[in-house]
């Protein structure tokens, strides 16, 4: 039985054949066959051609062997390591602030002080290489931020539906809320000596004002209080971190 003769190469080498079978006649032909046969010496068989040419295998470029699993440790002082990364990319990818439970379950961290340790570690690699970004505590989570000192570039992008623009009028009326909650609607316009039904129906549709129950007295009047959405809107953690009054009297 013949066997396969084998080139230089690695590949077969098959004797000349015809689509046909039959021999060759005409120009077209010889040309078909000719193509026919540089295919089957190029490729031949795949139990005779090299690893790297077989289908399935074929070799990665050069530039993509170093793409493996990038939470390796590295040896450079600003290295972060496996849980640093991970924590990192989960505050890169919200897009509100994430509670440090959260956080602890999506990146796989023993607990609350786990979590604490290491949004304190990224944000001193943040201050110490200058970056633009800062981890801030908002409405009761962690939030990835830019500086407040890039705002007046990082405006030029107006990013439409994410402005929050507020009437004079509005800011008033969610001040005293801020600051008096929970407390009735007839207070709040007691308080600023106008009707204010409307603005507190505008501030509630913003998300700003929820209703935070009903007051004892008669006819168990609705009482007002902020949300979530203000603190994080006013870069707060807590209503605690509201400026005192008297801070914000001017000065005489």
């Amino acid at each position: 039985m013949a066997t396969d003769q084998i080139g230089t190469d690695g590949h077969v080498l098959y004797p000349p054949l015809t689509l046909s079978g039959r021999p060759k006649s005409g120009i077209a032909e010889s040309r078909r066959d000719h193509a026919v046969n540089h295919l089957r010496q190029k490729f031949g068989t795949a139990c005779v051609r090299p690893y790297t040419r077989r289908p399935g295998n074929i070799a990665l470029p050069h530039a993509l062997h170093d793409r493996g699993d990038r939470t390796a440790p590295a040896t450079h002082p600003g290295a972060r390591d496996a849980k640093l990364s991970r924590l990192e990319a989960a505050l890169f990818l919200a897009d509100e602030p994430l509670p440090a439970r959260k956080l602890a379950e999506v990146v796989s961290l023993r607990g609350v002080a786990e979590v604490r340790e290491l949004v304190a570690r990224l944000q001193q690699f943040y201050d110490t290489d200058g970056s633009a970004f800062q981890v801030e505590e908002i409405a009761g989570g962690y939030q990835l931020l830019t500086r407040t000192v890039y705002h007046t570039w990082l405006a030029r992008l107006k990013r439409t539906g994410h402005e929050l623009k507020l009437s004079p009028a509005a800011l008033e009326t969610l001040a005293v809320i801020a600051y008096k909650q929970p407390i009735m609607r007839a207070e709040v316009e007691k308080v600023r000596g106008v009707a204010c039904g409307e603005v507190v129906r505008q501030l509630m549709e913003k998300g700003l004002v929820r209703i935070a129950g009903r007051h004892d007295s008669l006819g168990r009047p609705q009482v007002y209080g902020t949300t979530k959405k203000f603190l994080q809107a006013f870069g707060l953690n807590t209503l605690s971190d509201l400026p005192e009054v008297e801070s914000l009297r001017p000065p005489p």
